[in-house]
């Protein structure tokens, strides 16, 4: 079976000098290289997070490849790959992980399929906190 190339087809670009401020879903593969606040969400895509990036986002994908800044939580369904010059604070989950030398991490790694989790665990906790008896 042939490896999938995800970076082949960008079907979406952000460019350098852009932001954005929210939730980003999409398909199949989108390239960050402005700045993104918030959420980033695909059950299948790619999400390519450039030299240039900087993401203050959860993200949950099928894939990421990270080489920007990238502040929050990273789980994908597939994979998750980090060149140089990335810089990651938060943790990842992914059943495969490659982390090349070369790049700041500071948080936890999970090497298992993220569906088991919850999408938003801070609206799990919410409910959980409401459901008890006080």
């Amino acid at each position: 079976m042939k490896k999938k190339e995800h970076a082949d087809h960008i079907s979406t670009l952000l460019g350098v000098g852009t932001a954005i401020e929210g939730t980003l879903v999409f398909k199949d593969t989108i390239r960050l290289d402005g700045t993104v606040n918030g959420k980033i969400i695909s059950e299948k895509g790619t999400v390519i997070i450039g030299e240039r990036a900087v993401v203050e986002a959860q993200i949950r994908v099928g894939t990421a490849i990270v080489k920007g800044t990238v502040n929050g939580h990273i789980q994908a369904t597939e994979r998750i790959d980090v060149y140089p010059p990335a810089k990651i604070t938060g943790d990842i989950q992914a059943p495969v992980v490659s982390i090349d030398t070369g790049v700041f991490f500071n948080g936890n790694c999970r090497m298992k399929n993220p569906e088991s989790m919850p999408q938003d665990p801070v609206q799990t906790s919410e409910k959980q906190s409401e459901n008890k008896p006080g």
